[in-house]
């Protein structure tokens, strides 16, 4: 039976009045009140200002919940990572513990970060490795040397403890960004500028002059902790790339660790084989015995767990804001611990020194500030929804096949 709905449309009718002599009209826009209509429109405007204050008082909060978290895990990784550095120093410096086997007391460290990581990462399989499909090609062009320049950085930086002050391998250390733009640039991530190059050049005179009145210079302890800086901007280029490129789906820190720690663990305990002088353990006072060897391994433990709790940090950091808030972060950190070594260790300092850390410090600054404008006018591009899409490394190839 043919229905004609525009008829029956207009046969919808309403009722004027409340009392018993109601009569109906015929419902249509035109029936409308120019009261009701300016009512409605009334209405419309005020539930659309409601709902653009709701937004903004959600966006708020959100940007505020998101610096309070961002601020909390810089408190933690300042407070683990300084007391780290102290027990470090404390146990190689050779006027202090001189632990015979700096390499094992790393393999220790990273096989409980693997052994914490991979077990949490396991019993929860769906919150942490549903999403990871990473291919063998990309675990070992990607993943292997990750893992392998995170723990040349960590051995490399604890050797240098052996030898120099942690006021001085603080400071060397803080080259760091250097080698991290240099990476930038052979990644593609970066592009060559006057603006970064006179960043080197002052970040670099800084060093220079931290260097150039140190009057318990050692040759070795400076290349050993220059070597560890380059292996640190090796590691937080190929560290951000890892974490925040979605495809790989290493997203979760502890997810990431979970990748890189067993691989960290086996390399130290090759160098620690090769190394470490395993023939003194048993005149040693820290392995003479079997009850120094308990409480050795309990020293031992108690590095892995700060280690595990300031590794965790800084990925959790990268994997929310990205490294330039880590190394923005690390500058003040750096600060931090170089005044507690000065406090607690009595490392010298002096004015050149003092000169010298802030003319590093200025250089970071400028980096993070040149960042900082970089991202936010590439953000800035990206609400154009024609605008072409910024991509990391290898992300070119994948959107190329597809993926």
């Amino acid at each position: 039976m043919p229905m004609n709905v525009g008829h029956e449309i207009e046969g919808i009718s309403h009722r004027v009045g409340g009392t018993g002599n109601e009569k109906f009209l015929p419902f249509s826009i035109e029936t409308i009140s120019t009261e009701e209509s300016n009512s409605l429109t009334s209405n419309t405007v005020f539930e659309d200002l409601n709902t653009d204050v709701s937004d903004a008082k959600s966006q708020n909060s959100h940007i505020v919940t998101n610096v309070l978290k961002t601020l909390f895990f810089i408190l933690i990784w300042y407070i683990v990572s300084t007391f780290l550095t102290l027990y470090n120093k404390t146990l190689l410096g050779q006027s202090m513990g001189r632990f015979p086997a700096p390499l094992l007391m790393n393999t220790v460290h990273f096989s409980m970060q693997a052994v914490i990581s991979n077990t949490v990462t396991w019993c929860c399989p769906h919150k942490f490795r549903h999403s990871v499909t990473m291919s063998w090609h990309d675990y070992f062009v990607k993943i292997v040397p990750t893992a392998i320049g995170t723990a040349l950085d960590v051995n490399l930086s604890n050797a240098s403890l052996v030898s120099i002050s942690v006021t001085f391998a603080t400071m060397c250390k803080s080259a760091a960004p250097i080698f991290l733009l240099l990476f930038a640039f052979s990644f593609r991530l970066e592009t060559p500028s006057y603006k970064l190059l006179g960043i080197i050049l002052v970040i670099s005179i800084g060093i220079l002059l931290t260097v150039s009145k140190e009057t318990d210079f050692e040759l070795s302890g400076f290349i050993i902790v220059m070597l560890a800086a380059v292996m640190s901007g090796f590691r937080w280029t190929m560290t951000q790339i890892l974490l925040q490129k979605e495809s790989y789906g290493l997203k979760n820190p502890l997810t990431f660790m979970s990748y890189v720690t067993p691989i960290m663990a086996a390399v130290t305990a090759i160098f620690s084989l090769i190394l470490d002088p395993w023939d003194e353990f048993t005149t040693n006072n820290y392995f003479n015995s079997s009850w120094h060897t308990t409480l050795s391994s309990m020293l031992m433990a108690f590095g892995g767990a700060l280690a595990f709790f300031m590794v965790l940090t800084e990925f959790i950091l990268v994997s929310m804001t990205s490294a330039v808030t880590v190394t923005i972060a690390g500058v003040v950190k750096e600060a931090v611990t170089i005044l507690v070594a000065v406090l607690y260790l009595h490392d010298e300092f002096t004015w050149l020194k003092g000169v010298g850390l802030f003319i590093i410090m200025v250089g970071v600054s400028l980096f993070n500030w040149y960042k900082y404008n970089k991202l936010h006018k590439g953000s800035s591009i990206q609400e154009d929804p024609s605008a072409a899409k910024y991509v990391i490394l290898g992300e070119e190839d994948d959107l190329r096949d597809g993926n």
